[in-house]
């Protein structure tokens, strides 16, 4: 009788290839899918390690331009910053791997797929919704929700052993006591000692970015092009560095950023789940680009285009961050972002110095900024006397408020004088 077949998403971490081993023993076929979005590892290393745990087949795809183009791009048109704060990026990352992890599915006829995400975090519901959202007959097997595997695994220390008793080869002991998430948008730092909110982490847990106190005493200058709000173009014209590839653009603004110190942040956070979290994040590219985004819409956007975007940007935010990539609210709105960005064209030039972002200039052939119109040294192009009943206009229901206050005060000084006759 043929094994059920199962495609777990691994990364080749403890978790993952405890889990693999279990699946294994549960009498699975498991196919290891590792998805390449940009994170520091060595993949042959990794597909190795699968296939000792048991995998009878491992598939890596490399999904880094489709990140950047497909997801991260789209979150920057759209200034999507969760919670005012948070860049995204492991949250782009989840609905991407998930499309590929269900096509990969389709292609070895599983009808399983599994995920070793805790049923206390995000990821489980970003991974969930996207596999349903794209595949509603697949079956999912998520063991950290499962009573069996939770009787056996209580948490790091089980797993620690089961991965010695198995001979899993992992460094779970020597790691740093915290996690972390890496892919080409950001890289995570959360949970073990980063838990206590108060603790005032070691400069040691930052690994992608420098310093900012410890970043060049020198001015970085680079010019983002943008075309429909989608960044196409940076230069470093000091350096003569042109960089126009979507994911060379990309890592390179993610090079600037983390040599000077770009893009750090330490929050906490509302998990999806009710749970709030504290996180540290380094989005070096991501914040520079957002930045720039943020400013081209300033001069080619019309203002009140931008104010229904500001609006409609944090609910793009939380759909991304509760893991509805893949739903109908999200088409409207991605929808509605593209139409904005139709003329936001240009460039921005910015200096980059110790952690800072600073938009210094910008350019745009769409752009809406009439310098006749706006300046203060010209006479021409509007007529001033027209200011006048403009504000008499906007003035009259506040002029119409403060006479209901004016004459409900009187009332009410008429009552006092008049009971303190009576008294």
């Amino acid at each position: 009788m043929a094994k059920e077949k199962v495609v777990l998403a691994y990364s080749g971490g403890l978790d993952t290839s405890c889990i693999l081993k279990w699946l294994v023993d549960k009498g699975y076929d498991v196919i290891a899918y590792i998805a390449d979005i940009g994170q520091k590892e060595d993949f042959e290393e990794v597909k190795k390690k699968a296939l000792a745990c048991g995998a009878s087949k491992v598939v890596v795809k490399d999904l880094k331009k489709e990140f950047v183009t497909d997801y991260i791009f789209p979150a920057i048109r759209a200034n999507a910053i969760y919670e005012s704060r948070y860049l995204l990026g492991t949250a782009l990352a989840r609905p991407l791997i998930a499309k590929h992890q269900i096509k990969i599915a389709e292609e070895e006829e599983a009808e399983y797929v599994a995920h070793g995400a805790t049923g206390k975090g995000n990821d489980q519901v970003r991974f969930e919704l996207s596999y349903l959202a794209l595949n509603p007959e697949i079956k999912i097997i998520a063991p950290w929700k499962m009573p069996e595997f939770l009787a056996e695994f209580r948490g790091r220390d089980d797993l620690i052993a089961y991965a010695k008793k198995n001979k899993i080869p992992v460094s779970a002991t020597l790691k740093k006591p915290y996690s972390e998430d890496e892919n080409l948008m950001h890289i995570s730092h959360e949970a073990g000692i980063l838990e206590d909110p108060a603790l005032i982490p070691d400069e040691s847990v930052y690994s992608r970015t420098v310093s900012p106190q410890k970043a060049p005493d020198k001015v970085t200058t680079i010019i983002v092009h943008f075309k429909d709000g989608t960044p196409i173009k940076i230069e470093n014209p000091a350096e003569g560095i042109t960089k126009t590839d979507p994911l060379e653009l990309f890592i390179y603004a993610n090079e600037v950023g983390a040599k000077n110190g770009v893009g750090r942040m330490d929050m906490v956070e509302n998990r999806f789940v009710g749970i709030k979290s504290r996180g540290l994040y380094e989005t070096p590219g991501g914040t520079i680009l957002h930045i720039a985004h943020r400013d081209i819409e300033s001069i080619a956007m019309d203002r009140e285009v931008l104010r229904l975007c500001d609006m409609l940007s944090p609910i793009y935010a939380e759909l991304i961050y509760n893991g509805f990539w893949f739903s109908p609210e999200m088409d409207f709105l991605n929808a509605a972002f593209n139409k904005s960005q139709e003329y936001v064209d240009g460039k921005v030039t910015l200096q980059i110095y110790k952690g800072n972002v600073m938009t210094v200039a910008r350019e745009s052939p769409t752009s809406l900024y009439d310098q006749d119109l706006g300046s203060m040294h010209k006479i021409g192009g509007f007529n001033q006397e027209d200011s006048k009943g403009f504000i008499r206009i906007n003035a009259i229901r506040l002029m119409a408020h403060r006479a209901i206050i004016n004459k409900i005060e009187k009332m009410r000084a008429a009552e006092k004088e008049k009971a303190k006759k009576k008294g």
